[in-house]
């Protein structure tokens, strides 16, 4: 199929999609850009395009130019080049399956990629029915959240309670933060550094980025107990440290105690937004934070020298550890931490009621929206930019969706499937490998995927030079490049000169006159009608017999203005096989022994046959055309008893001389028969002619009938036969009115009772 381009005004339609459909708008072929006169090797040829093949057989259109070594694949075959010396862009999709999975599948891929190719391969993702959970309280304990930190003394065990209808296996940790411990978001005078609430006659704890309380654990009375013990704090402006925390909560695996096989809730409580990455600026930190665990003794050292995080380093560091973010927030900050959850997958925000009144409901809603999401994200690892990703997801019971990443209310044991696609942009070193991980959002299994970049001619292959030489360019020892760009002679030959090696034969001139001879090899002159090539430039693709579109029908080379046919080909434009396997039916001879194979085709001898084998024949199985040489024989020796002999030996001996006839109708065994069916044929004959006469006699009574019926009515009885009368009858006023009686046509037994009904009406009328 050819691929169409148009040229036309956007107010003209399109043609439409469909098979038979022939466009009205005339189609140009689309440009073959693998065919360009400034392409020198094999590299820049594979960068035209995925379709572009480099032809590296050695003698492969001698004397052309190099750029003609690249082409289409099926152009570069059709030229002659053997398709195991064809370098081409290859793609290879290598996917591991040793690894054992329960919910991501495959867990390693390997790919090849050329510029310019597509590889595609699919992901699974099962969300399984039950999952052991861990659970961590990461709670703001500023002085506004008193109130929520109290309920949160209360609620743990009935919350632990509830989520054991939804998991295998619950543990709860505890973690607090208020603020970066500098001016200007605390008071840093001395009576308030220990005690920010001095002014109040309250004593509360000093600020602080992060302290982790409690690890992970299952002993739902040490949690309560902990938190009890938790005092609130004072800072000076309205945003949080929440981000600070939250990135070390994520990244400190060992601190908090984070099962590989559970599912991480980090739960934020607070009732203010969270200071963003430029904040800290103010208090003069200027360090970008470098997304690492810095706790010692369970408190985050690095909150006064590093910058808050960015919302995408928080994202990409909570997908890394496969948390799952809940934000726990008043009404009035709702709408602030709800504009995050585009930018941060796998988060969940939910209003907070006066005094934490819903907070048991509100961490069961968000696990069970949380568990019914499946979404798949790309982790960045080294040089990914070169690559291009797509992703589409295919959802239970749905349609594929390009470019969406994420299915919604997946139930659990169901699975969500992820075609795929990669593109390589642009060529790293040759056989430098882009990693990145396809990360199924709060999964704690990925995807590994490898991409090895081939920008690099191998030119190896069965056959092929065991140099691996690719034929970019002339060898060096026939000529080197000066500095004209010519090519010069480097054993001592004559730049131009005429030597033997350059001539065909003795009849022919030097490069078959179409080319120049330079160190003793031809360099064809280019030709406005085609490709001119060849040792001795002596072959072209335009001047000899085309055959079904093909040069030489695509089976020999044309020298000369002639086609040479390879082997097994003959005729003109190499059109012929020689070969007589065509005309060859199964079981039975070249053209079932009565014909000649010519070209390919049988010719049938006897003009009666036809048919692809001259099997055809309606007429020779006629017992006259059988038995024809034999009359025929006999014909000719006027029935000679003589040559009898001779005749019947040719053919079935069909004559027989007798002396007295009636002994050869004895002797007939089918004369019994030819009596009987003779008195037959005419016994039905003669019942045949009785029937017909008696139909036809009976037809004749009936028209007599019907004649004498019509001849008895006397000629009184004519005149009141059925005919139309007009009549005009004048009343009192002398006013005219015409009247007109139809009368239509009635049996003849009636017409009496009619005329007495006439007659009445005639004298009431005139009465």
């Amino acid at each position: 199929m050819q691929n169409c381009s148009f040229n036309m005004p956007a107010k003209i339609p399109l043609c439409l999609t469909s098979a038979s459909l022939i466009c009205l708008f005339s189609c140009v072929p689309a440009a073959n850009s693998c065919t360009a006169p400034h392409i020198s090797s094999c590299k820049e040829c594979l960068k035209q395009g995925a379709e572009c093949g480099w032809c590296f057989q050695e003698g492969f259109l001698d004397g052309a130019p190099v750029s003609e070594r690249c082409d289409l694949i099926s152009n570069l075959e059709k030229k002659g080049c053997a398709l195991d010396f064809i370098e081409r862009p290859s793609v290879k999709v290598v996917v591991d399956a040793s690894t054992s999975s329960t919910q991501v599948t495959p867990r390693d891929v390997t790919v090849q990629l050329w510029p310019g190719r597509e590889a595609s391969f699919v992901l699974q993702v099962r969300q399984l029915e039950r999952y052991p959970v861990d659970m961590y309280y990461l709670v703001d304990v500023s002085a506004s959240m008193q109130d929520n930190l109290d309920k949160l003394k209360t609620v743990g065990i009935a919350l632990s309670e509830k989520m054991k209808e939804h998991s295998t296996d619950f543990k709860v940790g505890f973690g607090s933060f208020v603020d970066k411990p500098v001016s200007p978001y605390i008071n840093v005078h001395p009576s308030k550094i220990d005690n920010p609430c001095s002014d109040y006659d309250i004593q509360c704890r000093p600020a602080h980025g992060f302290i982790h309380v409690l690890s992970l654990t299952d002993n739902i009375t040490e949690f309560t107990r902990v938190v009890h013990e938790q005092h609130i704090s004072g800072n000076m402006d309205t945003p949080e440290g929440g981000f600070d925390a939250m990135l070390q909560a994520a990244v400190c695996q060992n601190h908090i105690g984070w099962r590989s096989e559970a599912k991480h809730l980090l739960l934020m409580m607070t009732d203010q937004p969270s200071h963003l990455a430029l904040d800290s600026k103010l208090a003069g930190i200027v360090v970008p934070h470098d997304g690492n665990c810095h706790l010692e003794d369970n408190t985050y050292t690095q909150s006064a020298y590093m910058e808050h995080p960015t919302i995408g380093q928080l994202a990409d560091k909570l997908l890394e550890n496969s948390v799952h973010s809940i934000f726990a927030v008043e009404e009035l900050q709702y709408k602030w931490y709800e504009d995050l959850i585009p930018l941060m997958p796998g988060t969940f925000v939910g209003k907070l009621q006066p005094k934490a009144s819903n907070l048991k409901d509100l961490v069961v809603q968000a696990y069970k929206r949380l568990l019914s999401d499946v979404e798949v994200q790309i982790l960045v690892q080294n040089q990914v930019q070169k690559l291009a990703v797509n992703i589409t997801a295919l959802c239970p019971g749905g349609n594929p969706v390009p470019g969406h990443n994420k299915c919604s209310n997946v139930k659990p044991n169901e699975t969500v499937f992820f075609n795929i696609t990669i593109g390589m942009r642009e060529c790293g070193n040759q056989g430098e490998a882009v990693d990145f991980l396809i990360k199924p959002v709060g999964f704690n299994e990925s995807t590994r995927v490898k991409v090895q970049t081939a920008c690099a001619c191998q030119c190896t292959g069965p056959g092929a030079p065991s140099s691996g030489r690719c034929w970019n360019e002339r060898s060096p020892q026939d000529c080197r490049s000066s500095e004209t760009g010519s090519c010069t002679c480097e054993q001592g030959g004559e730049e131009g000169g005429l030597g033997e090696s350059c001539r065909l034969d003795d009849t022919q001139p030097a490069c078959s006159g179409r080319g120049s001879c330079l160190c003793g090899r031809c360099v064809c002159a280019r030709s406005s009608l085609g490709l001119v090539f060849g040792k001795y430039c002596e072959m072209d693709n335009f001047s000899c017999s085309y055959h079904r579109g093909l040069l030489c029908g695509g089976h020999g080379q044309c020298v000369l203005g002639e086609c040479r046919c390879a082997s097994g080909w003959e005729g003109e434009s190499c059109s012929c096989p020689t070969s007589t396997e065509p005309c060859m039916p199964t079981g039975s001879g070249v053209c079932s022994g009565k014909g000649r194979c010519v070209c390919g085709r049988c010719q049938c001898e006897d003009p009666r046959r036809s048919g692809r084998f001259c099997e055809v024949c309606p007429m020779c199985n006629n017992p006259c055309e059988t038995n024809w040489k034999c009359v025929q024989c006999h014909l000719s020796s006027d029935f000679s008893e003589v040559k009898a002999t001779q005749c019947n030996a040719t053919c079935f001996p069909m004559v027989h001389y007798i002396d007295d006839i009636s002994e050869c109708l004895s002797e007939q065994q089918y004369f019994p028969t030819f009596t009987a069916v003779f008195l037959i044929t005419i016994a039905l004959g003669l019942m045949l002619i009785l029937i017909l006469k008696y139909i036809l006699a009976r037809k004749n009574r009936r028209r007599d009938v019907s004649s004498d019926a019509v001849n008895d009515v006397s000629p009184k009885d004519m005149s009141y036969l059925p005919t139309m009368n007009e009549k005009t009858i004048t009343y009192r006023r002398d006013r005219p009115v015409e009247m007109r009686i139809h009368v239509h046509k009635m049996p003849l037994n009636e017409i009496w009772q009619c005329e007495k009904d006439d007659l009445y009406d005639r004298a009431f009328i005139h009465h």
